[in-house]
């Protein structure tokens, strides 16, 4: 598995910034819009499912389970990002992850946090 199989987060230069502390250094919280969230719900497919089952008897990394949580929590967050600009922030302060299980069918990831319009302080 590459890089890109098992990372995530936003690039360089990102125009709505993301972070999971309540304040960014250099930055004032100038409007605070409120809470945004993005959600998403997988299903594992039957592959991974007989693959995590083998592998449980003998030990080691899930990497297909692995790979697949990757890309929700990635695709929740570009919700929560697309939420956030829609909505006018420039910012998402306080970012976190809630990963569950829904109704023993998949996995539900929820990223949260709190939209603001960050300015420079002064």
């Amino acid at each position: 598995m590459g890089l890109e199989d098992y990372g995530g987060g936003q690039g360089p230069q990102p125009d709505v910034l993301v972070v999971t502390t309540n304040d960014v250094p250099g930055y004032r919280v100038q409007q605070v819009i409120g809470e945004v969230f993005g959600l998403t719900v997988r299903s594992r497919h039957l592959g991974s499912q007989i693959g995590a089952g083998l592998k449980s008897m003998i030990g080691g990394e899930l990497k297909g389970l692995t790979k697949t949580l990757v890309q929700t929590r990635n695709q929740a967050m570009e919700r929560l990002v697309e939420q956030a600009r829609a909505r006018g922030a420039n910012a998402v302060l306080a970012f976190r992850f809630d990963v569950t299980e829904a109704a023993d069918v998949g996995t539900e990831v929820c990223a949260y946090g709190t939209a603001v319009v960050l300015a420079r302080a002064e």
